[in-house]
């Protein structure tokens, strides 16, 4: 029997980002002395790879200026790190429905637009990141909702499409299941509205983390 796997977004699923992927863009945009975007167009392309949320800030811009953009993002956002000023909390609930699923018996992952390093230090401050047996950067995968990253996931986890969840906040990420063939659940506390996520294929949409772990279908 294939392995049961959940694989969760991690910006806007499972810390709240936002304070820092906000400030990192716009000091971003005010290196290359362009206006920054308003706070809602920062966070509706949270979840993307850089260079495609640059696209999708800046349409009118070359490839070669969005990834100038992305590595300048890059530079503040390890800016900020340096200055002790990265806030990414877990949302309430989460570290401990990521400790019961491992303990039931469910296998964890993430896919997400986060590099490497990013995601690697994020999970290690909040102690959980043993608890995953697969992780998907942006730093090896096509941008979401390509289905690279899922399908890697299930590839490494052992597991199958029909055994296979993917939580997220964003389109993007319920895009992503809908193209890997995996059920989609959304989470309302992220950077998309409930409707988008519906609209986009979810199956649900979680309002706390105790309705998640109804919709996901931990014992």
């Amino acid at each position: 029997m294939s392995n049961a796997l959940v694989v969760f977004d991690c910006d806007g699923t499972l810390v709240d980002s936002q304070h820092s992927i906000c400030t990192a863009m716009v000091r971003a945009f005010e290196t290359v002395k362009l206006a920054p975007p308003e706070r809602p167009a920062i966070l509706s392309v949270v979840g993307l790879s850089l260079p495609v949320a640059m696209a999708r800030l800046l349409p009118d811009a070359e490839a070669d200026f969005h990834d100038h953009l992305a590595d300048h993002y890059k530079l503040a956002f390890h800016a900020l790190r340096r200055e002790n000023a990265v806030s990414e909390p877990l949302y309430p609930g989460i570290a401990e429905l990521v400790r019961e699923l491992d303990e039931a018996g469910w296998l964890l992952g993430v896919a997400t637009g986060k590099s490497d390093r990013g995601l690697n230090l994020c999970l290690t401050h909040h102690g959980i990141i043993d608890r995953f047996v697969t992780l998907q950067t942006a730093d090896r995968h096509p941008s979401k909702p390509h289905p690279s990253m899922l399908m890697t996931a299930m590839a490494e986890a052992g597991a199958l499409p029909e055994t296979t969840v993917m939580i997220g906040d964003t389109s993007f990420d319920i895009d992503m299941a809908v193209a890997a063939d995996v059920r989609g659940i959304g989470v309302a506390w992220g950077y998309h509205l409930p409707d988008e996520l519906i609209a986009s294929g979810a199956q649900a949409v979680a309002m706390d983390s105790a309705q998640l772990r109804h919709h996901i279908g931990a014992p």
